[in-house]
């Protein structure tokens, strides 16, 4: 138990509830306004999504460009339910649903892909993707090509939060835990991993399935909550929005994908006065930190607590030193 309650936990749970009653004390006096709940809730599921893909590319080391697929597919299954179901039971249970699927495919798509590396495993994700969006696009429960509208508004900050907050222990738990060390070892050398005992298809798709799920989670929550989706929402230019997150963030840093999903969700509002030039400046921006910080805010490195008392102590240490000199 007082492992479970050190310093460093207690500070991350005083940190989680602060960040929530900070927002939602901002959103109840107005300040945060129907207008910036917007790019709020745009940051949480981009932050669920981005999370998600540096499970499979930085703890697993596999190159995938699916995401939007399975996202897609949380989508549609949590609007369909929601739409039958216009209560909290139903979101949850559309979320359920999509979570189901999702998997199911990660599973169909994840045993004969993964066994491709780099590029080729990338185009194969890629193709899983654009598969999903064409079906979606052909089927009549789907509603086609014009989507589905008029979705029961149930998504807002206190459950986009709880879907950040249990997506990043969900996956920081796995990163600790003999499956998550197995993926590490796989990234690492695959070659060494195998030789070491190490079923590299079976752990492989645990990370692919975990991934895939929380992606539909981040589906779900943008159908409840922006009301209106279509396939052409899905599309490969959205897996590539997530992979930029993870680059930026840093290939393998969990803590680092949350830094950059607030950063560039602030930076996509900055430039909402420059319409016609945002891209390229949204474009340009990214083009600098990449330069100037090709491996990411925090490269393959987390932010924790427990590095930073660390530092503390070591500066309050050289401190004194200094005065007893």
């Amino acid at each position: 138990m007082r492992k479970l309650l050190n310093r460093s936990t207690l500070c991350w749970i005083a940190l989680t509830i602060g960040v929530y009653a900070v927002i939602a004390a901002l959103i109840h006096r107005d300040i945060i306004n129907a207008y910036y709940q917007i790019t709020l809730i745009t940051i949480a599921i981009d932050i669920v999504l981005a999370v998600s893909l540096n499970l499979i590319i930085g703890v697993c080391g596999q190159f995938s460009l699916g995401h939007a697929g399975f996202m897609c597919i949380g989508a549609y299954c949590g609007a369909i339910v929601t739409k039958t179901m216009p209560n909290l039971t139903g979101l949850l249970l559309g979320l359920v649903v999509g979570i189901v699927v999702s998997a199911l495919a990660a599973l169909v798509v994840a045993i004969p892909t993964l066994r491709l590396k780099g590029d080729y495993l990338a185009i194969a994700t890629l193709g899983f993707s654009e598969i999903i969006r064409i079906i979606v696009l052909n089927l009549e429960i789907t509603n086609g090509a014009a989507g589905l509208t008029n979705i029961p508004k149930m998504t807002n900050w206190t459950i986009a939060y709880i879907a950040i907050v249990v997506s990043l222990i969900i996956i920081v738990n796995f990163g600790r835990s003999s499956s998550g060390r197995a993926c590490i070892s796989i990234r690492e050398d695959e070659i060494a991993a195998e030789a070491m005992g190490i079923n590299l298809t079976k752990y492989k798709c645990i990370a692919f399935i975990i991934g895939a799920a929380l992606a539909s989670v981040a589906g779900g929550l943008y159908a409840s909550y922006f009301r209106v989706i279509k396939p052409e929402l899905f599309n490969f230019n959205k897996s590539v929005d997530v992979l930029i997150i993870v680059v930026f963030g840093g290939i393998g840093s969990i803590t680092g994908s949350v830094i950059a999903g607030v950063l560039l969700g602030l930076i996509t509002l900055a430039l909402q006065s420059f319409a016609q030039v945002r891209m390229i400046l949204y474009a340009v921006a990214i083009v600098a930190i990449m330069i100037f910080r090709p491996e990411g805010l925090l490269g393959t490195s987390e932010f924790t607590f427990s590095g930073l008392f660390k530092r503390f102590k070591k500066g309050g240490v050289k401190h004194v030193d200094s005065n007893n000199a």
